[in-house]
C-alpha cells in the first residue's frame, strides 16, 4: 500500500498534521506548484516567488528527514498545470491507495479535495490544521446563539484558555484586556525606525527568482530587490529581531504612516505566519516573555498579540462559518468598478499613491493602510466588492482567502452587512491627515470639502453616509455623523454630493 502525503503551499510546516504518524519507509510527501494556484488570481510577483522558495526549501528540509518526496516544479515537463490532475497523475503511476491532507485554508481547495475520493477511488483522510489556536468547530460552537460577534470577547477566551498575558485569579495583566487607546499615535517625524534582517540568498531562490520573471512577467508588483525569509531558520531570526528590537515601539504607532517608510515598527510577520513558517503560540509567547522581562511595555505587547491571537483567529472562524455564500454578499449593494490606479498607483491622492507603492514594491502594506486608506476609499466610492477583494488576495504576500475575504469584504467594505464589523469603517481626509504624512504637498487639501483642490476622501465620506441612509442610519456608532450630517444646510448637502459626483467621474475616467 502506498500512502500519499500531501503538502500545500501555506501549509510549510513540520508539524502539519498530515505529516504526524509519517513512516518514511513507506509513506510518499507530495509538493507541487502548479500554475493554477498561482494564476487563479493574478498574484504578486513577490507572492508566488515567496511561496515557490520556500516550498522548495522545505522539500529539501523533509529528504534530508528521510522522507521520501515527490516535489512537482513548475516547469517540470510532466506538470499538469492544476492540483486535481497532478494528485491523480501521483496515483496513476505511484499505485497510492490513501491520500492524507490538511484541511485548506480556501473554501474552493476544500471543495476540490472533497471529490478526490470518488474520482479516483482512494481513501482520503483530510485532518483538522492543528496549527490554528481554535478550530473550526469550536468557532461555530462558540458562535452558536450569539446574535452578535465581536472579536474582544472572542479575544477574552483565548487569553484564557492559553493563559496569555494572564494573572493568578484569571485577571488581565495589567488590569484590562485592550490598550488599543494608547496605540494610536499620529507619526513622529524623525523617530529612528529600526533596521531589517537580510538573508543569505541561496540556489533555490535564484532559480525561483528566475522562474517568475519566465512565467509570470505580467503580474503586479515589482520582483527585486527580494527580502524575504524562504526557510524556518530565516523566519525565526525575523521574529527574534522583532521581539528583540522592534516590539517594543510598536504599540504607540502601530496605527501611524509615512512617506516612504512602509514598515516602521510593524513585525513582518504574517506571512511567514500564513505559510506555516512560523507557528502562532509561539510567536505570542515570546512576546509575552518580552514583557515579563522588562524589554517591552504592556501596550505593544497586548496590541501584538491581539493581532494573532485574537483577530487572526477570528477572522478565520468568521471565513469557515460564513462560506460558501459569504463571498457573494453586498449588503451596501457597492458597484463602482474598480479603478486603474488600484493597479497602476497612477492618482493625485497622496495616501492611495503611497499605499499603492508600497504594496506594488513589497507585497506588504500594513494594516492601516489596508484599512483606512486602499480600503476606506473602496467603501465610501462604493466600489465593487468582488473586484475588491481579488485585488487583495492578488497583491499582498499574507494574503488566503480565509484571512483576506473577512478583513477585506467585513471589515474595509462592510459587504456582509456587520457580521464582521460593529460599524463601516469610513472616514475623511482628516483621519489620514492626522495619521501620516502623506498630505503634506499632496495636490488635494484634506481641510477642503467642496472646493476645486478639495481631499476626495471629504466629499466621498458624507456622500456615503447619504446613500446608504437607508441600510446604515439604525447603526448606533453612526448617531454623531448623522447628526452633523442633519445640520448641515440643504444648500450646502447638496454641494457635497455635487462635489462627490464629480470625484467619482474624475475616478472612472482616470483623472482622480
Amino acid at each position: 500500500m502506498t500512502k500519499l502525503r500531501l503538502i500545500l503551499g501555506d501549509q510549510i510546516s513540520g508539524s502539519i498534521a498530515a505529516l504526524r504518524d509519517i513512516d518514511p519507509a513507506t509513506d510518499l510527501v507530495m509538493i507541487c506548484e502548479v500554475m493554477e494556484e498561482a494564476t487563479y488570481v493574478r498574484h504578486h510577483k513577490k507572492k508566488i516567488a515567496f511561496l515557490f522558495a520556500a516550498m522548495r526549501h522545505f522539500g529539501e528540509r523533509l529528504a534530508e528527514r528521510g522522507c521520501s518526496l515527490r516535489y512537482v516544479r513548475l516547469d517540470d515537463p510532466g506538470n499538469l498545470g492544476n492540483l486535481t490532475a497532478e494528485v491523480g497523475r501521483a496515483i496513476g503511476e505511484l499505485g497510492v491507495t490513501r491520500l492524507v491532507a490538511t484541511e485548506p485554508g480556501e473554501y474552493r481547495v476544500l471543495e476540490m479535495m472533497r471529490t478526490w475520493s470518488g474520482l479516483f477511488g482512494i481513501d482520503v483522510e483530510i485532518r483538522e490544521d492543528d496549527r490554528f489556536l481554535c478550530s473550526i468547530g469550536e468557532f461555530r460552537a462558540w458562535a452558536q446563539d450569539r446574535k452578535e460577534l465581536r472579536m474582544e470577547y472572542f479575544y477574552r477566551e483565548m487569553r484564557r484558555r492559553y493563559d496569555i498575558l494572564m494573572e493568578p485569579g484569571g485577571k488581565p495583566s495589567g488590569g484590562q484586556w485592550n490598550f488599543d487607546k494608547e496605540n494610536r499615535k499620529p507619526p513622529k517625524k524623525g523617530e529612528p525606525l529600526p533596521a531589517r534582517p537580510s538573508h543569505r540568498r541561496s540556489v533555490i531562490l535564484d532559480e525561483v527568482l528566475d522562474l517568475v520573471d519566465r512565467q509570470f512577467p505580467e503580474h503586479f508588483g515589482t520582483l527585486r530587490p527580494f527580502h524575504y525569509a524562504v526557510t524556518r531558520k530565516q523566519a525565526l531570526i525575523e521574529l527574534r529581531h522583532f521581539v528583540d528590537h522592534v516590539l517594543s515601539r510598536f504599540g504607540d504607532w502601530q496605527d501611524a504612516m509615512l512617506s516612504g517608510e512602509p514598515y516602521l515598527f510593524h513585525s513582518l510577520l504574517s506571512s511567514y505566519l500564513n505559510a506555516g513558517l512560523l507557528l502562532p503560540l509561539e510567536v505570542c509567547k515570546l512576546a509575552e516573555q518580552a514583557w515579563r522581562d522588562g524589554r517591552a511595555p504592556l501596550n505593544a505587547v497586548e496590541g501584538f498579540i491581539r493581532q494573532i491571537l485574537g483577530w487572526r483567529e477570528y477572522v478565520r472562524g468568521i471565513y469557515w462559518l460564513e462560506m460558501p455564500d459569504y463571498a457573494d454578499r453586498n449588503a451596501l449593494a457597492a458597484s463602482e468598478p474598480l479603478p486603474w490606479f488600484y493597479w497602476s498607483g497612477e492618482t493625485s491622492m497622496a495616501c492611495m499613491a503611497e499605499a499603492i507603492a508600497h504594496t506594488r514594491d513589497h507585497a506588504y502594506s500594513h494594516h492601516i493602510q489596508r484599512l483606512m486608506v486602499t480600503g476606506n476609499f473602496a467603501l465610501i466610492a462604493g466600489l465593487e466588492p468582488r473586484a475588491v477583494c481579488e485585488w487583495y488576495l492578488a497583491v499582498y504576500s499574507d494574503a488566503y482567502e480565509w484571512v483576506e475575504l473577512p478583513n477585506t469584504l467585513g471589515m474595509a467594505l462592510y459587504g456582509d452587512g456587520g457580521r464582521m464589523a460593529s460599524k463601516p469603517y469610513a472616514a475623511s481626509g482628516k483621519y489620514i491627515d492626522r495619521m501620516s504624512d502623506f498630505c503634506d504637498g499632496c495636490r488635494y487639501d484634506p481641510a477642503e470639502t467642496v472646493v476645486e483642490a478639495a481631499c476626495p476622501f471629504n466629499a466621498l465620506y458624507w456622500d456615503f453616509l447619504a446613500r446608504n441612509e437607508g441600510r446604515l442610519r439604525g447603526n448606533p456608532r453612526l448617531a454623531y455623523s448623522y447628526k452633523n450630517w442633519e445640520r448641515m444646510a440643504a444648500e450646502k448637502r447638496d454641494r457635497i454630493r455635487d462635489k462627490a459626483a464629480e470625484s467619482l467621474k474624475h475616478m472612472r475616467d482616470g483623472l482622480l
